[in-house]
């Protein structure tokens, strides 16, 4: 190697944010240490955090919360969803909280499930999807009753959303009263016939 070839290796390593690469685990694969939900809903089944039988329905929206809050991060995970009929759809919260004496959580979600993958939805809060992402583009990234991984960034007033590698979303929010910090969530939606699993949880905090 020659010596610029050097200098600029030791000019890009030394450049390199103190965070880069600094991922920590939010699941070990046995217990829900970290998290805490009804656990007569969820439970750790094949080593996946999970919720929910295809043979029976699902009678309310249920999550299963982090005990922390988080600001601006890097969200990897790993999902699978599996239904037979009803509303078999699912989510990830982030920068959400829980509603007083109430199930609900309010905050945006990376929807999981058939028309909904990979869209950014505002749970319990504004109630609409915030951002769509193109059909097309989802049908090829999704692989439908298979483990996928979702990557969620939240930096600023920026949330974008990838589904096995493919940006989904990229939206930039315009409300200052939205709160840029909260609770991490997985969610079993009501009325369906669904079971959930998620795994490989990771999260790597941004300044």
């Amino acid at each position: 190697m020659n010596p610029l070839k050097i200098c600029l290796l030791a000019m890009t390593t030394v450049a390199l944010p103190m965070w880069a690469g600094d991922a920590k685990s939010l699941f070990d694969g046995k217990t829900l240490k970290g998290w805490e939900g009804d656990l007569k809903v969820w439970s750790v089944q094949e080593g996946a955090i999970t919720a929910g039988r295809i043979d029976q329905r699902a009678q309310r929206n249920e999550f299963l919360a982090s005990t922390r809050s988080y600001t601006n991060f890097v969200l990897r995970l790993q999902f699978k969803i599996e239904g037979t009929e009803g509303f078999v759809n699912s989510g990830v919260q982030i920068r959400s909280e829980r509603i007083p004496n109430h199930h609900e959580m309010a905050g945006y979600q990376a929807d999981i499930g058939e028309g909904w993958y990979g869209a950014l939805y505002d749970e319990s809060r504004r109630n609409t999807i915030l951002a769509k992402p193109d059909p097309e583009t989802v049908k090829k990234a999704v692989k439908p009753g298979q483990w996928n991984q979702y990557e969620i960034r939240a930096t600023g007033n920026r949330v974008t959303l990838k589904i096995n590698g493919v940006q989904t979303v990229d939206y930039t929010e315009k409300d200052p009263k939205v709160v840029p910090h909260g609770k991490l969530a997985v969610q079993i939606h009501g009325d369906g016939k669904t079971r959930v699993q998620f795994k490989n949880l990771s999260i790597e905090e941004l300044p």
